[in-house]
């Protein structure tokens, strides 16, 4: 059977899978384009469990694309405070303007043209929110058709996955938003990225290539990673008179533009800043970089001036921090 015609294949028995075990979500089954373009950023690189509640809270303050519109930078990352990725955010709301100034795209161009908009994205809002056949390809959709076509293309390269979006382009039926996330559906719950498939319950079990020849494990096929960089810092949760030190990032680089503790280099003397209290040490991966933290919950000598004083209140409404910081926060709420 020709890969097109398999693909051609899959599509009715997939489309009736998902309309009877799609997951509730609170944005599905959404037609607003604003609130459909606040999941899929939110999506973005971070797991659906963890988005459910961000996504209701954050429409709650933010309602509409000119509300976000109109929000200052700092409203707006705390709000996104825990989800991490920041650009997200502020690329969130530079679309929001965007909707605001020129309406609704209309067109996968259009859509494109949004700020934070990539590939996958676009593709994901023009095929849910727009109706149009537009592939998106994410790791789950992958992951489904190289064991369906038993295919040993290496899906972190960009060929690989245009290949696959020119495919599924060819097959996409009348039902373009039920079609997109039913791909993505079927790749998050059923054909798992971790651990074994569950074959048994797959619509495609019958066809699907890498089921057939038992050879489902050997599928997908990544290049080899390159090892993570590891940084070694010390963190300083700096305390005078019920207040504590903050420091804003640089503008440009890694967690940009956010508030944190002072982090310094393991040559730091740490007390030349006070009397230490506690100590703990902690990590925080990123994709291409792991810190290696040790915090200092110090009394500080004076309150120093090249530092920002905050109660734990204050910090709590006003400031968003990463949550690489987590570890370090029961120290101000306590």
């Amino acid at each position: 059977m020709e890969q097109n015609e398999l693909l051609g294949r899959a599509v009715a028995p997939l489309l009736q899978w998902y309309e009877e075990n799609k997951r509730e979500m609170p944005w599905r089954g959404e037609t607003d384009f604003y609130k459909i373009l606040v999941s899929e950023i939110m999506l973005q690189q971070t797991r659906v469990e963890a988005v459910r509640e961000y996504y209701v809270r954050f429409l709650e303050r933010f309602p509409t694309a000119c509300t976000l519109a109109e929000a200052s930078e700092e409203e707006v990352l705390k709000a996104w405070q825990g989800l991490g990725y920041y650009n997200r955010a502020r690329n969130l709301q530079r679309a929001a303007k965007q909707i605001c100034e020129h309406g609704v795209p209309k067109t996968y161009e259009e859509v494109c043209a949004l700020s934070g908009v990539g590939e996958y994205t676009a593709g994901s809002l023009s095929s849910i929110a727009l109706g149009l056949p537009c592939p998106a390809v994410d790791g789950n959709v992958l992951r489904i058709l190289t064991r369906l076509f038993a295919d040993d293309g290496k899906i972190d390269e960009k060929a690989v996955r245009a290949r696959f979006a020119q495919d599924l382009k060819k097959v996409y039926p009348p039902q373009a938003s039920q079609f997109c996330q039913a791909l993505m559906e079927l790749g998050a719950i059923v054909c798992v990225p971790n651990g074994a498939p569950l074959c048994g319950i797959c619509p495609w079990q019958t066809f699907c290539r890498a089921h057939v020849r038992g050879e489902e494990q050997l599928y997908p096929v990544r290049s080899p990673k390159k090892e993570r960089r590891i940084e070694e810092y010390k963190v300083l949760v700096l305390e005078y008179e019920g207040q504590f030190a903050l420091v804003k990032r640089a503008e440009k680089g890694l967690l940009a533009g956010l508030w944190q503790f002072p982090m310094y280099g393991v040559e730091c003397d740490q007390a030349q800043f006070g009397e230490e209290r506690k100590k703990k040490k902690a990590k925080h991966i990123f994709s291409h970089i792991e810190w290696r933290m040790t915090g200092y919950l110090l009394a500080a000598r004076e309150k120093f001036p090249q530092f920002v004083w905050a109660g734990a209140d204050e910090i709590e409404r006003q400031y968003a921090l990463p949550s690489a910081f987590k570890a370090f926060f029961g120290w101000v709420k306590n």
